[in-house]
Order: C-alpha cells, then structure tokens, then sequence
C-alpha cells in the first residue's frame, strides 16, 4: 500500500496558495513543472471538495472510488500534478485501464516526464499489450547513442516485474534488430535466465562471447549459469588465461577455489589480486586467512597486520587471528595484547577464552579466572561463560572445583545441552562414571542428531577399555552424523586400538592428526606405535606435541608410563 499525505496538512497547503503554481513538488525523478506550462485553473470550493473526497477514500483503503474521483479530476484540470496522482492511484487500485488513461494523459502534459513514461511501460507490460509495448520502447532505442546499453537499461527496468516470460517476449521483440550487438544476446540471455530457460539462457550468453570474447560482464554470468563447483571454474580459469587482467572474474575464480576448498590454488589467485591492489583490505584479510588455513604462520602474520594497520574493514577477527598466531609461536605477551584488543561481537568470547589460557600458560591462573568471572557478573545468563571457566579449571587439574560449579549450573538449567556435557566429562574426571554416563545418554535424548554425546559416551568406553562393542556403534553413529571431525576420528583410532587393532588404528588416528594436531591424539599415536614396535617414531611425536602443549595432562601422563 503507498502511503498519502495527511489529509489536515494537504488542506493547508491548498488552502494557502493563489492557485495551483505553488503547490507540493511532485517525485524527485521529474523535475517541477514550469509554471507557464500549468493551466490556469482557479481553485474552486468543488475542486477542493473533489481532491478531499479522492485523498480521504485512499486513505480509508477504497482505492476503486478514489481513483475514480481522481480520474474525473485530472479530465477537467489537466493539471500534471492531479493527472500523475490519478495514474498512481488507478494503478494501485488495479483499474489498469483508467490507470492507462491518466498515464497517457500524463505525457501528453509533460511528454519529457521519465516518470511517467515508465508508468506507461509497466501498465503496458501488465496489460500484456506487448506488441505496443515494443513499438513504444523501440523508438527510444532507436533514438539511444547506444543501442546495446539502451536494451541493457530497459531491461533492468523490468528487473523486478513478476512475469518473467512476458519480460522475456518483451526483450526478444526488441533485440531482433541488433543481434549482431553482443549486448542484445546478453540481454536475452539474463532474460531467459529470468524465465527459467537456462538452456536458452546458456546459449545467448555463448553468442555473446562470440561477439566479444573478453566482455567481463557476459564470462561472469555464464559461470553463473554453469553448474556450481568444477565446471564453473574451468570456465574461469580457461577465459582468465586470455584475459588475465579482469579482476572480478579472477576474484570470483579465487572465491570458487574457497569453496571447493582448494585453498592453496586460491592464496596464488588472491595475491594476483593483491599485487593489483596492494592496500586492498579484503585482498590482505583474504590472503591472510588463506596463508592460516594453508600453515603459513609468517605470511598470515604479515597479511593481517597490514590489514589492521590500514584500519577498513572488521577488524576484530583479524586482530583474533594474530593472537592465535602469537600463541602458536609462544609469544604469549603478544597474544594476549592481540587477543585483548578484539572487540564486541562473535570474536569477543572466543578471545576472552584464549586469553585465560595464555594466562593460564604464564602461570596466572588468578587473574585468568578473575577475567572470567568478571565477565560472567556481566552476562549471568551466558552458559559460554560458565563451560569457559570449567575449562580453565579442568586444564589447571581442579576437577572437583570444575565439577561443583557445572553441577550447579546444570541444576537450573537441567536440560541444557552443552552444560550437560561439559558437567558429565566433569563427572568422570572426578571418577563418578555412572553420572557421567546417565548426562551422556540424556544429551543423546535431547539432542540425537547431534554427534556429541554419541561421542563423548563411545570414547569413555573405549578409553576405560569397556564395553568395546557398544563403544563402537556410539562412535560410529558420531562418525555419520560428522564424518570429517578430528576428534571424533580420535575416538574411533582409540577403540580400534582397545580392539587390538593396530594399523587400523594408526590410519585413522594419523588422519584425525592431520585435521586436528591435539596433544591427546598425538599421546594416542603414540601409544599405538610403542605398541608396535616402532618406539623412536612414538618418542619423535610425543617431543613434537611436548614443545607446542608442555601442559597437557593425558600427553604428560601417556609420556611418564612409557618413559619413567
């Protein structure tokens, strides 16, 4: 529904004016009519009356009889102002025809009005009056500098016009005479597209690059039109070869890399990009996050500084990553100040978290714990807040402390999914194992299509070496639900190898390794080499794990049963 001026202030702006010459300037898109181009028309007490009643019924929703009354009026004024009103107000009340009547009144008052000419276009079109449509838009591109571009422009016009295939009979009506213009084939091939005739859509867009092969536009939109992953970037990286200089194609080949997970092949297309664009934040941040997800700390590093040093863009997951990077490399004093600047938003908790655990790792477990207290009195309903500091608690061996604080929380919010897996692996740290299982076998209850408590329940069996069957189907049922995560990957090498099961085992917890470098899986990997007889290798992963978590328990604790 379109909204209308109050009636009360429209009276007033009637009433204070010596005819019409000063009344309220119509839509920005034409400009005010000249005042020797209005009529002279006095403003009669039954004009007034008229205008009123019209403007009254519209805003009582009776659009019928006010466009009507509108009509009526715009016959005996003329007056553009009354004559454009009287066109919105017919169109928005469905009487297309009087609504067409108004509007070619309308041009013939102000025949340079764009307004209006679109208004007629879209009555037209709704009409289904095609065929005067086109005769009506042809001679505007006939007269165009540009024939290509004025195609273009009459087809986003009708960009958001419901009926795609109207749209579609509309711009082949128009474009036969300059299909020798690359622009007429793009043109009906967005427009097949629009229809849902991709075939034909793929088609046009072919004889478009036919035309003019190194047209950006056109390459772009027929990877849109191919199926998604493999072929779209075939396409890409074989018309990249012959124009190598087009920077969205080529960003859009690098996004597609991304997605396919290729993200070396990417880090190459996206520092070509870089190198076009050296002050580019979205390049920096892009080959920053690539050089982290490929293992190149350094590179990373500098990316994401010259990221935040620019000061554009987000900020705050850059300045997290750079902590992380920090940590990694055991700068704690620099993590923590990285991790310290990140902001509101979906990276605070997670750097309030790291910081705790540098802390921790600086042997300040007061003052990490005091940061998260502090800001769980900020946000008690937060149950992040609370699994955060079990966790600091847990790493410090405080299980008992870890344990009563979960517990408590888990009695007010008993079927809190996350609370009640953080308070049963709490519960079988302090060895209460039947607890611990009965919150397992709830969490599977309330959350079953979740991996987490088939899990956690599956690994407590096989890491207590019970129950090997039934510990199994757990893990196994984890591994359909999530068949690509690490740690569950973990669990399943830990029951192969409770099984007896040692090159088995060692497969699959080398590929949960490499998807998650953990401490524990590396104690695993190396219990199950020990067990094999292969002792240096088990030595070389445990001092490899030792230097990066010199604090892990279970790696602390795997390392001193084989090596006193």
């Amino acid at each position: 529904m379109i909204l209308f001026a109050p009636v009360f202030a429209l009276t007033l702006t009637l009433a204070s004016v010596s005819g019409w010459a000063q009344a309220p300037a119509p839509a920005v898109a034409d400009p005010v009519p000249k005042v020797d181009r209005l009529p002279k028309q006095e403003l009669t007490a039954q004009i007034l009356y008229q205008f009123l009643l019209a403007e009254i019924a519209a805003q009582r929703g009776q659009f019928g009889f006010a466009a009507g009354a509108f009509v009526d009026l715009a016959k005996g004024t003329r007056d553009p102002r009354v004559v454009r009103r009287a066109a919105e107000v017919a169109f928005h009340a469905r009487q297309y025809d009087a609504a067409l009547e108004a509007t070619r009144l309308w041009l013939a008052l102000e025949p340079d009005s764009q307004q209006a000419r679109q208004m007629l276009s879209t009555l037209l079109l709704a009409g289904g009056r095609i065929d005067e449509l086109a005769a009506s838009l042809a001679r505007d591109i006939a007269a165009a500098p540009n024939a290509g571009e004025g195609l273009l422009r009459i087809l986003r016009a009708f960009a958001r016009y419901p009926d795609k295939a109207i749209v579609l009979r509309l711009i082949d009506k128009l474009s036969e005479p300059y299909l020798e213009l690359s622009e007429a084939r793009f043109a009906r091939a967005q427009a097949a597209a629009g229809a849902g005739n991709v075939d034909r859509a793929r088609a046009e867009i072919d004889k478009a690059l036919e035309l003019r092969p190194g047209w950006e536009p056109a390459a772009l939109f027929k990877t849109d039109l191919l199926p998604k992953g493999a072929a779209q970037l075939e396409f890409l990286k074989g018309w990249l070869t012959d124009n190598p200089d087009a920077q969205q194609a080529r960003l859009g080949y690098a996004r597609g890399l991304v997605g396919e997970k290729r993200y070396e092949d990417a880090r190459v297309e996206f520092r070509r990009l870089l190198a076009a664009n050296p002050d580019n934040p979205d390049m920096l941040y892009a080959v920053g996050v690539l050089s982290l997800q490929v293992g190149d700390a350094g590179d990373a590093e500098q990316q994401l500084k010259r990221f935040v040093e620019i000061g554009r863009g987000e900020q705050n997951p850059a300045r997290f990553y750079l902590g992380q990077i920090a940590e990694k490399a055991g700068r704690l004093d620099d993590a923590l100040r990285w991790f310290d600047q990140v902001g509101a938003g979906e990276h605070a908790l997670p750097a309030l978290v790291r910081a705790a655990q540098v802390l921790v790792r600086q042997n300040k477990f007061d003052e990490a714990r005091e940061r998260v207290v502090r800001a769980r009195a900020g946000q008690p309903g937060d149950v992040r807040l609370v699994v955060a500091e079990g966790h600091l608690l847990r790493d410090a061996g405080r299980h008992a402390e870890a344990f009563a604080l979960l517990d408590k929380t888990l009695a007010s919010q008993p079927d809190d999914p996350d609370i009640l897996y953080e308070t049963a692996l709490a519960a079988e740290k302090i060895g209460n194992l039947d607890l611990a299982e009965r919150h397992l076998r709830r969490l599977i209850v309330l959350k079953p299509e979740s991996p987490q408590g088939y899990n956690a329940l599956g690994y407590s069996f096989a890491d207590r070496n019970i129950r090997l069957d039934e510990a199994v189907q757990l893990i196994d049922k984890a591994l359909v639900l999530s068949p690509d995560d690490g740690y569950i990957l973990d669990s399943k090498g830990w029951v192969l190898f409770r099984q007896g099961k040692l090159a088995a085992a060692l497969e699959v917890l080398q590929k949960s390794y490499a998807k998650q470098p953990d401490a524990e899986v590396a104690a695993h990997i190396g219990e199950v080499l020990w067990a094999m007889g292969r002792r240096d290798e088990a030595l070389a992963i445990w001092r490899e794990a030792s230097k990066a978590y010199p604090a892990n328990e279970v790696l602390s604790s795997t390392i001193k049963r084989f090596v006193p």
